[in-house]
C-alpha cells in the first residue's frame, strides 16, 4: 500500500510531466526535425515509467515503456515523425491518467494505440531502410569513430532494502540496445557475513555508440547506483582529443523548489488575512490611546504584516503556463475536426495570476477559443476568396497591468456584422425592432443567454450555451469582459482582471450611515456633485466632468437606503468594463487593506455586493461589485446608459 503523502507527490509529478509531454507532442507537430523535441518527449516518457515502476504501478509502467520503445525508433533517427504519429502518441498521452486511475481496459484500446503506433514508426523505418538500400558511391565517406562503450554498474548502500530492482535497471539498458551482460560475483562475501538488504553484484555490459551518457544517467535516475561508462574505439579509428563521452557542461543553478499542498497555501492566506484585520485593530486603538511606544509598536507591526501579506500573495501566484498545454491541445484537436488550419500563438505564458483565478479561468478561455475556431475563423476557400492567407491565426495574451491582469483572445477571421446580430436579437426577442443601439451594444449581445448566430450545431459549439457563462464567471470574479470586432478582419475579446482574490486595496466610503469599500482598481478619480453640472437626460442623471458626460447613479437608491442629509456629497468615477460611471456617496472615509471574506449562502442573490470586510474598529464594510452595482441600477431605472454625446455650450455652468 503506497502511503497517501508519496501517492500525491507522485501524482503532482506526473500531473508536470503530461503537461510537458503535451508541450512537446504540439511543438514537434511545428517542428518534426528538432532533434531537442524528440529527446524532451523521451525524457518525459522515460521519467513516467521510471516512476511508476517505483511505485508499483506496473500496468502504467508496461504501457508507457511500449510508448517509449516505440518513440525511441525516432530519437535513435530509425524513423520520422509523422502527423500520424503525433495523432496516435497524443491518444497514448490520454490513456495514462486512466491507467493510474486503475481504470479497466475493456476494448483493447491500450495495446491498440501501442500497435498502431508501431506500425506507423516500422512504415517510416522502411522509408529509411530504401534509402539505406542507395548505390554506396552515393553515400560519403564513413568517418571514424567509437563503436560503442562497456557499462559497470552497482548498487550501493542497503538496496534491496530500499526497494530498488536490479531487474528493471537492466531491461532498461536492454531497451537502449545493452549486449554481452555479465555479473561480477568477486565481490559476493560468505553465508556468515551476507546481508541481504545490499547488493554485492556488479554487472558489466556493451552499448552502441548511439547512446549517450545521459541517456544512462536517465536509466540510474531513480536508483543509487554506483557506474562508469568507458568508451570503446574501433581498432583502424584514430583517438581523438575529445572522448565521445566527455562529461557534459554542468547546468546553470537554479533556485530550489519546493512542493506545497495548495490547502496548506490557503491556510495561510487565511492567517494571514486574520493578522491583517488585527493590524488595523491595533493601529486604531494605538491611535486613539496616543502612546508614542505603542504607536511605534503598532507601525512596527504593519510594517512587517504588510510584509508578510506580499510574500504570501506572491507564492499563491502561478504563471499562465500552467494551462496553456490544455489550450495547444484543444485548437489543435478543434482545427483538425473543421478543417481549418489555424496557427496559435501564445504571448505572455510566465504572467501570473492568483492560483484561485487561474483555476476559474480555465472554462471561460476555453469557450473563448472553441468560437474563435467555429465563428471566428473562415474555411480555407472563404479565407483566400477574400484575399486572406488560407492558414488562420489565433492569438492568446496575457499581461499584467497596474493591479489587473489582462488576458486577450483574438484572431483574424471574419469579425462580426452588427446588422446580423440586430437582426438575431429582434428575432429572439432581446431588443425592439425600433431600439437604437451602438455597434459595441450590439456585438455584446452576445453575452445574453442563448444567444447564437451559428446556422448549424457542431461538436465545437453553436447551441448557444457559452459566452453568457463566460460573463457571468469572469464577473464572479471580480472582472470585466469587452469584445472588440472589425468585420472581415476579426475578433478581440478582453478579460480584466484582479491580481488576486484574497486581500486588495479599498477605498472606504459611507452611504447612508453605513460604511462600504470600493476596489481601489475601480476608483478613477473623485470629484464634487455641484448641482450646476448635473444634466437630466432622458433614462438618467449626468455629471459634466471637464467637458465628458459621465452617468451617475445615487447609492442610496440603489441600496433602498434613507435619503441623505443635506450638504455637499462626493462623486467615485470608476471604471465599469470600458465606461465610466460615477456612484454619488456621502463621505469619503480613506483607503485601507480589505481582507475579502466571502458571503454565506443566504446572501448568494445579493448582486451588488462580492463580499465583506472586517476594519480596524471591529467593524463590518460591504465590499461593492461596481459593475454589478451599476447593472442593478440599470435594470431599475435608476441610471442611463453611457451616451457618446458632449455637453451642450448652453448646458454647462
Amino acid at each position: 500500500m503506497i502511503p497517501a503523502d508519496l501517492l500525491q507527490t507522485f501524482q503532482d509529478e506526473l500531473r508536470d510531466l503530461l503537461e510537458s509531454l503535451d508541450r512537446g507532442l504540439l511543438d514537434l507537430r511545428g517542428a518534426p526535425q528538432d532533434g531537442a523535441l524528440v529527446a524532451q518527449v523521451f525524457r518525459d516518457l522515460h521519467t513516467i515509467k521510471g516512476n511508476a515502476a517505483m511505485f508499483g504501478l506496473s500496468d502504467l509502467s508496461d504501457f508507457v515503456h511500449g510508448f517509449e520503445t516505440a518513440f525511441d525508433r525516432i530519437r535513435s533517427g530509425a524513423a520520422e515523425v509523422t502527423p500520424e504519429v503525433i495523432r496516435l502518441s497524443l491518444l497514448a498521452r490520454d490513456e495514462i491518467p486512466g491507467l493510474v486511475a486503475g481504470q479497466p481496459d475493456t476494448e483493447g484500446r491500450r495495446p491498440a494505440i501501442i500497435a498502431a503506433l508501431e506500425a506507423e514508426l516500422g512504415r517510416a523505418l522502411r522509408r529509411d531502410e530504401d534509402v539505406a538500400e542507395a548505390p554506396a558511391e552515393e553515400a560519403p565517406a564513413p568517418v571514424a569513430q567509437a563503436v560503442g562503450s562497456v557499462l559497470t554498474f552497482s548498487l550501493q548502500g542497503r538496496a534491496f532494502e530500499t526497494g530498488q530492482k536490479p531487474e528493471l535497471l537492466i531491461r532498461e539498458l536492454a531497451a537502449l540496445g545493452a549486449t554481452d551482460l555479465k555479473a561480477d560475483l568477486s565481490d559476493l562475501p560468505g553465508p556468515e557475513s551476507l546481508d541481504p538488504a545490499q547488493c554485492h553484484i556488479r554487472w558489466t555490459c556493451r552499448l552502441p555508440a548511439t547512446v549517450r551518457r545521459s541517456d544512462v544517467e536517465e536509466v540510474f535516475l531513480f536508483a543509487d547506483v554506483s557506474w562508469d561508462l568507458v568508451p570503446v574505439a574501433a581498432p583502424a579509428a584514430p583517438v581523438p582529443d575529445v572522448p565521445p563521452y566527455a562529461s557534459e557542461p554542468e547546468p546553470e543553478p537554479v533556485a530550489a523548489t519546493i512542493r506545497v499542498p495548495a490547502a496548506r497555501l490557503d491556510a495561510l492566506m487565511d492567517s494571514v488575512g486574520e493578522l491583517v484585520i488585527v493590524e488595523a485593530r491595533l493601529t486604531e486603538l494605538a491611535r486613539q490611546s496616543s502612546d508614542p511606544a505603542l504607536l511605534a509598536t503598532a507601525e512596527q507591526i504593519t510594517r512587517l504584516a504588510a510584509g508578510l501579506r506580499d510574500t504570501t500573495m506572491t507564492m499563491r501566484m502561478v504563471p499562465m503556463r500552467t494551462l496553456v498545454g490544455r489550450f495547444r491541445r484543444l485548437v489543435s484537436e478543434a482545427a483538425d475536426a473543421l478543417q481549418k488550419p489555424v496557427q496559435f500563438t501564445i504571448e505572455g505564458e510566465e504572467t501570473e495570476f492568483d492560483k484561485t483565478l487561474i483555476e476559474k479561468l480555465a472554462d471561460p478561455i476555453v469557450h473563448l477559443l472553441r468560437n474563435a475556431i467555429d465563428h471566428g475563423i473562415e474555411l480555407p476557400g472563404t479565407r483566400e476568396a477574400a484575399g486572406k492567407p488560407t492558414m488562420g491565426n489565433i492569438w492568446l495574451s496575457a499581461e499584467q497591468a497596474g493591479t489587473e491582469v489582462l488576458v486577450r483572445i483574438r484572431d483574424d477571421g471574419r469579425g462580426m456584422n452588427p446588422a446580423t446580430l440586430r437582426a438575431k436579437a429582434v428575432a429572439m426577442g432581446l431588443i425592439g425592432a425600433d431600439a437604437a443601439l451602438t455597434d459595441a451594444q450590439l456585438c455584446n449581445l452576445i453575452f445574453e443567454p442563448g444567444f447564437s448566430t451559428a446556422g448549424t450545431i457542431t461538436q465545437i459549439s453553436g447551441r448557444g450555451v457559452g459566452m453568457d457563462v463566460v460573463r457571468r464567471t469572469i464577473e464572479a470574479l471580480r472582472g470585466t469582459i469587452t469584445l472588440d470586432t472589425a468585420e472581415g478582419q476579426g475578433t478581440t475579446v478582453t478579460l480584466r482582471l484582479p491580481l488576486t482574490l484574497a486581500i486588495i486595496d479599498g477605498l472606504l466610503i459611507e452611504v447612508a450611515g453605513e460604511r462600504y469599500t470600493l476596489p481601489m482598481e475601480c476608483v478613477q478619480e473623485i470629484v464634487e456633485l455641484p448641482v450646476e453640472r448635473q444634466v437630466q437626460r432622458s433614462g438618467g442623471e449626468f455629471l459634466d466632468i471637464r467637458g465628458q458626460f459621465v452617468p451617475f447613479i445615487r447609492l442610496h437608491k440603489v441600496l433602498d437606503c434613507a435619503a441623505p442629509a443635506a450638504g455637499r456629497q462626493n462623486v467615485v468615477v470608476t471604471k465599469a468594463g470600458e465606461e465610466k460611471v460615477g456612484i454619488v456617496v456621502d463621505h469619503i472615509l480613506g483607503t485601507n487593506q480589505v481582507v475579502i471574506k466571502q458571503m454565506s449562502k443566504l446572501h448568494r442573490g445579493v448582486t451588488a455586493v462580492s463580499g465583506a470586510s472586517i476594519l480596524g474598529d471591529g467593524g463590518v464594510a460591504l465590499i461593492l461589485d461596481v459593475a454589478q452595482a451599476v447593472a442593478l441600477a440599470r435594470r431599475r431605472g435608476l441610471a442611463a446608459d453611457p451616451s457618446p454625446q458632449k455637453p451642450m455650450t448652453t448646458e454647462a455652468a
